[in-house]
């Protein structure tokens, strides 16, 4: 083979290289954002499929119901939304009611506060009770009966409970609990033994 010839094939194969290498760049590009599309699906099917609502309403001053509201895709012929609704009766007055993912599995549970007695103290008072998501159903998830001092009120912030409450001598405390698995578990406090004004600035921040 005379040298022409040779160079022209050297050339050639050098040639054949880079549109190799920019087949296999793009390639995985190509496959990048294969992933990437497929992941997008796979999110907006999550938010659709797990979509839910708790509300309540009251009937009287002393019955409340909650009602979660879930949204679910079914896959036959056609994908369709369907929505299903459940409820559970809270035979007592309700203080507050809010939501939030309290155990951080991303789903939402409803935190609700109730006034009544409870077996280990059978005096009125405010508790707090959670309910989840079971499969489209209303369940209880944590029944508190006392939290460390006597409950006044409650929010859910960054992922806590955070409780304002009082002791024996008036004085008001703010402070904030996670979920340990079978409850409630103290975080921090925020204040300690201050005036309800004082207290009050940092519960609503």
């Amino acid at each position: 083979m005379d040298n022409g010839k040779r160079y022209r094939l050297t050339v050639n194969g050098s040639w054949l290289t880079v549109i190799g290498s920019w087949l296999t760049v793009n390639g995985y590009w190509l496959l990048a954002n294969g992933y990437w599309l497929l992941a997008i699906g796979y999110w907006l099917t999550a938010i659709v499929a797990e979509a839910q609502t708790f509300t309540i309403e009251r009937k009287t001053d002393s019955l409340y119901v909650l009602t979660l509201t879930t949204d679910s895709l079914t896959n036959g012929q056609d994908v369709a939304l369907q929505s299903t609704r459940d409820q559970w009766r809270l035979p007592y007055p309700v203080y507050r009611m809010e939501t939030g993912d309290v155990d951080g599995n991303g789903t939402i549970e409803a935190l609700v506060g109730v006034i009544k007695p409870t077996r280990f103290y059978p005096e009125m008072g405010r508790r707090l009770f959670i309910f989840k998501n079971y499969e489209g159903l209303v369940r209880p998830m944590w029944l508190g009966s006392k939290l460390g001092g006597t409950l006044q009120d409650f929010h859910f912030r960054n992922g806590c409970v955070r409780s304002l409450e009082t002791n024996a001598k008036g004085e008001y405390t703010v402070v904030e609990y996670r979920w340990s698995g079978f409850g409630v578990a103290f975080e921090r406090y925020l204040t300690r033994n201050v005036s309800e004004s004082k207290a009050r600035e940092v519960f609503e921040e």
